[in-house]
């Protein structure tokens, strides 16, 4: 019988484009996010400036958390969360990213925020940067491409760092960095505006892309390892005790087919898009296989002659990822092919689909929590995972969600099993613990949540909160600490 460690962080995780709102309030200027428009299953987000008054912009309101987190924070409390993973919006601290000093009401809401959790004893794990680049680095400095922009979030992590001493120890410097590597997280993901024009967030929307587009992605990615490094010797100057994590978006893949092409495949995809920005922000260099890739797809990195030496200097404390399903991988052409969190390829006979064509597959996280610690040997969290489906609100303000809790319930099965494998698991914050807008499809409707927010894709509704079913069996999870056999 597995038993998850007393010290475990049960969590729930949240972004502030998709869940604080508040957009234009307290200072706040705009980021990339409060350009984007909402989508669905059929219709990718586009990015639309000037703001369009026929358009709805999902993060422009969210969930409400600016107005609601004292209520929200309660009842995460009453949930028994030990850890709640949310992000800090830059452009909330440094309304054009560039700013000399900070917004006072920023960096005052975000302390209001921490010593909330403080009174309820919840460790906040802070992401500095989730998909938020203040939206005025993108317009002037084209983004991340631009290595100025290194010194703008170096400036603001310390600023934050220092700022929040005694309330935050634990810190991630990226959300999901290796997006960049897709086309699609060009923008969102490093604010490269010169590559966006008005374009959405689909894999249609950039069939071909230039060598130069494609150097200008890994040239942003560049520097936002450079930035991370540099953010983590200074936050281990500042305060030794300091843990400061990276975050990997779970591109995870299975060959199809044992044909060895398959498998080649499988290794390159794992190697390149999945474990390539671990290995930088963990060893503190480039692996040796990016070499060929970087040559076979004609891309160059303009680089200067200390950036080695940073990246050494500056090498991550633990590591997390996120980790909703899986795809397949093969060579042929004629296979049905499937979608999920970034995660595209051919589908898996042996898996089942949620409501958004996304495969489910609990096994799929302990082999991926095995694969991350045999490369690292460092602690892990699954700081995303989570279940987006279609969630009824009853008349008398219940919510049946039977689904997300046999979701739930066998990754965290599976979860103990790892743990029983050796991995050294420490944290478990599931996406959207609170309901958000989706930031694939913009959409409300598509949820998260143990909690249910009273809120539409239209921009309509209370926004008042309801717990699920889920709510109540996730806290008696906690209570047993995880104990299998009450699983």
């Amino acid at each position: 019988m597995t038993k998850f460690p007393k010290d475990f962080f049960w969590g729930g995780a949240t972004a502030a484009n998709q869940f604080e709102g508040g957009w234009n309030e307290g200072g706040k200027g705009p980021s990339v996010a409060d350009f984007l428009t909402a989508g669905s299953r059929e219709q990718v987000r586009k990015y639309k400036n000037p703001i369009d008054p026929n358009q709805i912009y999902p993060s422009h309101k969210a969930s409400d958390f600016y107005h609601r987190y004292k209520e929200d924070i309660k009842l995460m409390a009453e949930l028994g969360l030990k850890m709640f993973r949310m992000s800090i919006s830059w452009a909330r601290i440094f309304p054009n990213g560039d700013d000399e000093h900070p917004n006072q009401a920023g960096l005052d809401f975000y302390r209001e925020v921490f010593q909330e959790l403080k009174k309820y004893n919840i460790e906040p794990l802070v992401t500095l940067s989730h998909y938020e680049l203040p939206f005025n680095l993108a317009e002037k400095y084209d983004g991340w491409s631009n290595r100025k922009v290194i010194d703008f979030y170096v400036h603001y992590s310390e600023t934050v760092i220092k700022e929040y001493q005694g309330l935050v120890k634990y810190w991630l410097t990226f959300n999901e960095i290796n997006s960049i590597t897709l086309p699609t997280g060009g923008y969102f993901n490093g604010g490269i505006m010169s590559i966006v024009d008005g374009k959405g967030f689909g894999p249609e929307e950039y069939p071909e892309e230039t060598s130069i587009e494609v150097s200008k992605r890994f040239t942003a990615l560049h520097h936002q390892f450079l930035a991370s490094a540099k953010t983590v010797k200074m936050a281990h100057e500042l305060n030794s005790n300091l843990q400061i994590g990276c975050m990997i978006a779970g591109l995870t893949s299975y060959p199809l087919t044992p044909n060895p092409d398959d498998m080649l495949l499988f290794q390159k995809h794992l190697n390149t898009q999945l474990f390539f920005c671990a290995d930088v922000q963990n060893n503190g260099e480039y692996p040796y296989y990016m070499k060929r890739y970087f040559k076979e797809n004609d891309i160059t990195i303009t680089k200067e002659i200390d950036d080695e030496k940073v990246l050494k200097e500056g090498c991550v404390d633990f590591v997390t990822f996120s980790y909703y399903s899986t795809g397949c991988l093969t060579t042929q052409n004629d296979v049905e092919k499937t979608s999920g969190n970034l995660v595209f390829g051919a589908k898996n006979p042996y898996l089942e689909t949620s409501d958004w064509g996304w495969q489910i597959d609990p096994k799929g996280i302990r082999f991926f929590l095995n694969e991350f610690y045999r490369r690292y040997r460092k602690p892990i969290m699954i700081t995303e995972n989570g279940l987006g489906a279609v969630d009824t609100l009853e008349e008398d303000g219940k919510i049946h969600d039977p689904y997300r809790i046999e979701y739930m319930k066998q990754h965290i099965e599976q979860m103990a099993e790892a743990i029983e494998d050796g991995v050294e698991l420490i944290g478990y914050t599931p996406w959207g613990i609170i309901d958000l807008t989706s930031m694939s499809t913009g959409e409300m409707h598509k949820r998260y949540g143990v909690v249910y927010v009273d809120a539409y894709d239209d921009g309509s509704g209370s926004f008042d909160r309801y717990k699920k079913d889920s709510f109540e069996w996730y806290k008696d999870v906690i209570t047993h600490d995880g104990n299998t056999t009450f699983l």
